[in-house]
């Protein structure tokens, strides 16, 4: 074991878990924050083919980095690492209000993703580090909420600063908060040291990044990749992680502790993020797309049926604490499984008359679920873990559920390319000239009609394959035993 988190009173503890909730917050906001400021920034810095770039390579760097982190934490302790990745976090967005062209932002927002995998895995075990597991099924639902509260405060913050201030201050928002939260866990939260300096297993680091590295680039970039160049990210990818799982069964200080898989809690938290990961995306992505594109509503409408999701988020975390402890893990799971597959299935039944309150109440419904899952599984995992391994499990958790995410958005993207072939050949950028009032007026009553047709069957594939894996989440919480709760040998 590396460190010890030395005992504070309450007080301590509510700053450190206000300095936790901080930072998770600043990682969290800064994808939707920056998405509302895109166009200004594309007009700004020209080069529209590299814009999702921006969004993929945060994604990227941060995901391949969070196993990484999480486990550097159990060796050197949680404050190095949260100061080293917050550090480089606002380093990266410090860089990002500087960029003079896109490939500069691209390459900064790396050095941002990079910082973020760091952050909010960390802050997850440093709040478990200082909770009982009673205490912890609750705070860890406030710091869950975080997610949702940044969806809801993102766009509108980041609308009002380009339009009031600069581009360039969607990124240096961060400065302060990150610096208050630096500074809040450096007073507040300490941890005793083991002597013997840990050993660190640098080849498993490399083949992650290689591994992790291509695969998620296969996914998240798979349509714009060169045929060539995505096989060769697959080959590469498949191969590196193979020999990763080889290298860490035979070695003595493991990067990636195989053993955590060896649980049963840890693999059907690990697989459920997965699956809730891979939901999500069903909404994050193509909701917006059928209310503005399909049912022909406003930018405005289309948000306030989106942010559905993110307030039953917020909402269902903070709620999901208080059942873990009355009614266990297992009731939890389940009913967070239920209502992904609930929200699913309504969004299955939407057409084009539906209305935008059919599409709210589906998003709400998966909101609610994403919201009792997450928090469960983050709670279960970290009762699990050995301390010496919480960091690392933690992060696990956190990495599958991202992953679940590129996945998700991956096979939607396919699905609903594979509709739109299937229903209306010929028929390139519907999506684009239905999103674009003035697009959307210059086709005919009778194109219309077909295109958002044939919108609206690709997009109903998307959420009955979302309905299933609402149902793999349901039967995975159904796996749980019976009668753990917080405070229970797991």
């Amino acid at each position: 074991m590396s460190h010890v988190a030395q005992p504070m009173h309450a007080e301590q503890r509510n700053l450190v878990l206000a300095a936790c909730m901080m930072a998770t917050f600043m990682a969290a906001v800064e994808n939707t924050i920056v998405s509302t400021a895109m166009p200004t920034i594309v007009a700004d810095l020209g080069d529209f083919h590299l814009f999702s770039w921006v969004f993929a390579v945060y994604l990227l760097s941060q995901a391949v980095s969070i196993p990484i982190y999480g486990r550097l934490s159990d060796l050197f302790g949680r404050r190095r690492v949260f100061f080293a990745g917050a550090s480089l976090f606002l380093l990266g967005s410090t860089l990002c209000g500087f960029a003079q062209g896109m490939v500069s932002l691209i390459v900064f927002r790396a050095l941002q993703g990079m910082g973020a995998g760091a952050v909010q895995p960390v802050a997850y075990a440093i709040v478990g580090d200082i909770y009982t597991p009673e205490e912890r099924a609750k705070v860890q639902g406030v710091l869950s909420g975080m997610f949702g509260i940044a969806a809801i405060i993102g766009p509108t913050l980041g609308a009002f600063l380009v339009q009031k201030v600069s581009w360039s201050a969607i990124f240096w928002i961060n400065l302060p908060i990150g610096a208050i939260a630096i500074g809040m866990l450096a007073a507040f939260f300490q941890e005793r040291l083991h002597p013997k300096p840990p050993r660190i297993d640098y080849l498993a680091s490399i083949l992650l990044t290689i591994g992790a590295g291509s695969l998620m680039l296969a996914m998240i970039q798979g349509r714009s990749l060169d045929r060539w160049m995505l096989i060769a990210c697959i080959v590469v990818g498949i191969a590196a992680m193979a020999i990763l799982i080889r290298h860490e069964r035979d070695s003595p200080a493991p990067m990636l502790p195989l053993r955590l898989w060896s649980n049963r809690i840890i693999k059907l938290c690990n697989f459920g993020s997965f699956g809730i990961g891979a939901t999500m995306m069903g909404v994050a992505v193509f909701l917006p797309t059928y209310v503005q594109g399909v049912m022909g509503r406003t930018a405005i409408v289309t948000g306030i049926a989106f942010g559905a999701m993110s307030i039953s988020w917020a909402l269902a975390s903070a709620v999901s604490g208080r059942l873990m402890i009355r009614a266990g893990y297992r009731s939890s799971a389940m009913f967070g499984g239920a209502m992904l597959m609930s929200g699913s299935i309504l969004l299955a039944f939407m057409t084009p008359g539906s209305g935008p309150v059919w599409a709210g109440a589906g998003a709400f419904l998966i909101g609610t679920g994403m919201g009792f899952c997450n928090t469960t599984y983050l709670v279960s995992v970290q009762a699990a873990a050995e301390l010496r391994d919480r960091g690392a499990a933690t992060a696990s958790n956190m990495f599958m559920r991202t992953v679940g995410q590129a996945t998700g958005a991956a096979l939607f993207g396919a699905m609903v390319n594979a509709g739109l072939t299937h229903y209306a050949p010929g028929a390139d950028e519907v999506a684009e000239h239905l999103m674009d009032p003035a697009l959307r007026k210059t086709l005919s009553p009778a194109d219309i009609d077909r295109f958002t047709s044939a919108v609206a069957a690709s997009l109903h594939n998307v959420y009955v394959v979302g309905a299933v894996l609402g149902l793999v989440v349901l039967l995975i919480g159904m796996r749980w035993p019976s009668r753990l709760r917080p405070g229970s040998k797991l």
